[in-house]
């Protein structure tokens, strides 16, 4: 019975002393291996890998790209305008032995360094270069000053392409941002390999004004474009008032040219119908002096019209029954 406890024993002794001793490495990982704080080896490559238990410890670092997103702070150009600066980096371990030696077991305290080390290098690239210098890369015309030197312009292509060319020479930039990016990425990295640490990027993610010379910019901005579209309206008002001028016009000129037609073709049914009337009459030119009479004695007698005539009066001559012979 003892002898079946001491082999149990001692089978699970082994048990323990095999799986304290055996350990996995995975693609992204690399592991630094001591002995009493001392490094014995570096096992890079994955897998089932074992160690002297109780003796021998394993320190676990990353292989693959890790990120560092930094605190946005308030940075003032050389220009003297205050900005936000938010930067992100990727880096990665490359000497896990240093990096042990100089920051410890823990891969994250890295974070630590990289602030103290990258900080400082984007607001010191930051302050030596203006705002321009910062937000563009190249001297390439902005899209934006296009439309609105379009929009200012009267329409002639001489005076567009004038506004193009006075808006592209408005700045020169001599560094940008990429060579700033790279200037902050030369000037870390150099300070970071003491720390086996390789700095792979460092990028600019976002600038912004500071809360005070946004609103600013923004109340500029806002008088900027009320000044535009008052202009519109003011043009617009100019373009409806000559709209209505041309149709004033129009509609006179219309009415006159009909009036004139009208006159025109009045004054030629007048003529043909004293001429139809001066030839049926014509015919018989006792009886249109009858009809003649009679429209006389209808418009100038009426219902209580006195009338006094001379009985030798040719207006009186039909009441008389006159025959026509004298």
């Amino acid at each position: 019975m003892n002898v079946k406890v001491i082999i149990g024993a001692i089978a699970a002794l082994l048990l323990i002393i095999v799986f304290s001793s055996a350990y996995t490495v995975d693609e992204t990982e690399q592991v630094v291996i001591t002995r009493f704080s001392r490094v014995e080896r570096i096992v890079e490559k994955p897998g089932l890998k074992f160690k002297i238990p109780m003796i021998e410890k394993k320190i676990l670092y990353p292989k693959n790209l890790q990120e560092w997103d930094g605190d946005p702070g308030q940075i003032p150009t050389k220009d003297k305008t205050y900005i936000w600066v938010d930067t992100f980096a990727r880096w990665k371990i490359v000497d896990p032995v240093l990096f042990f030696k100089t920051i410890g077991t823990d891969s994250r305290l890295a974070v630590n360094r990289l602030n103290e080390i990258i900080d400082p290098a984007v607001r010191n690239l930051i302050t030596s270069n203006r705002l321009i210098e910062a937000v563009r890369n190249s001297n390439r015309e902005l899209d934006t000053f296009e439309v609105f030197d379009t929009v200012l312009a009267d329409g002639t292509i001489d005076q567009v392409n004038a506004t193009k060319e006075k808006s592209a020479t408005t700045y020169t930039i001599s560094v940008g941002r990429s060579k700033i990016d790279g200037m902050i990425l030369r000037q870390a990295q150099d300070k970071l390999q003491k720390f086996g640490i390789d700095l792979v990027d460092v990028k600019i993610k976002r600038i912004d004004y500071v809360e005070e010379v946004r609103k600013s910019v923004y109340g500029r901005m806002i008088a900027e474009r009320k000044q535009i579209a008052e202009k519109f309206r003011s043009e617009g008002k100019g373009e409806a008032q000559k709209i209505l001028g041309d149709k004033e016009l129009d509609l006179k000129r219309i009415e006159s040219e009909a009036y004139r037609k009208a006159q025109e073709i009045k004054g030629k049914a007048d003529g043909e119908s004293t001429r139809l009337y001066a030839e049926s009459f014509g015919a018989d030119p006792e009886f249109y002096s009858f009809v003649k009479t009679l429209e006389i004695y209808t418009e100038s007698l009426g219902k209580d019209s006195s009338l006094v005539l001379s009985t030798e009066s040719e207006v009186f001559r039909f009441l008389k029954g006159y025959t026509g012979k004298k």
